[in-house]
């Protein structure tokens, strides 16, 4: 087994997830409390170093918006995601995952305003490989959770593409731009949001019956 051998790579993700965890509900801990705590008291609450915060989050100010977007909208969208009425059906999981953030949106995006400044001020290694991500993965995870009833259905590039696809229509880059540009009001944001994600999502489970179709046909020729 290689160093890059899948099951690895799967663990070294998940523990970058946990540390990356910690920090943040160490960071909601400490605020709080009323005060802003500095990266050494987050660093000693979550029981890692200094360097190993700044290898998660740029900056304070980065690593404090991000702990409050998280403690204010993840409580709820748990409940949503875990909703057994629901358990089925990834359309309207996902749907349920977009209104419950939309719900909290007067509280969140002046947040993602100032989260995406600060990722675009941030200075960018010029690479020929794969793009860093450099947010956290918060909604991905989210993304993953509402369309888990896919995950055994599509292939891996098809379900990856709908996770990609939806990362584009689901956060608050497509809020500002519909807010900013369309000057959209938050009703008809929101319909445009829900209309945009359940087209992805629908086309993905079309385009996996075609190709079923299309093997069983096969598969019946003389």
């Amino acid at each position: 087994m290689t160093s890059d051998d899948p099951v690895r790579r799967g663990g070294r993700e998940a523990q970058r997830r946990r540390t990356r965890k910690a920090i943040v509900e160490a960071a909601v801990r400490l605020c709080a409390d009323g005060a802003t705590p500095s990266v050494d008291e987050i660093a000693a609450a979550a029981d890692v170093s200094r360097r190993t915060v700044y290898t998660y989050f740029p900056s304070l100010d980065h690593l404090l918006i991000d702990a409050t977007a998280g403690a204010l909208n993840e409580p709820p969208v748990e409940r949503a995601l875990t909703d057994p009425a629901i358990a089925d059906d990834p359309a309207a999981r996902v749907d349920a995952l977009i209104r419950t953030l939309l719900q909290y949106s007067p509280q969140s995006l002046p947040l993602g305003r100032r989260l995406i400044r600060l990722t675009v001020d941030q200075p960018v290694a010029e690479t020929s490989g794969p793009a860093t991500p450099r947010r956290g993965p918060r909604r991905i995870q989210w993304l993953e959770q509402a369309c888990e009833p896919l995950r055994e259905t599509l292939s891996e590039e098809s379900y990856q593409r709908l996770i990609s696809a939806l990362t584009i229509v689901v956060g608050w880059e497509a809020q500002i731009a519909l807010r900013d540009v369309r000057g959209l009001d938050p009703q008809a944001e929101e319909e445009a949001i829900t209309w945009a994600a359940r087209a992805l999502v629908e086309a993905a489970i079309r385009e996996h019956e075609a190709e079923a179709d299309g093997a069983k046909d096969a598969g019946s020729r003389p």
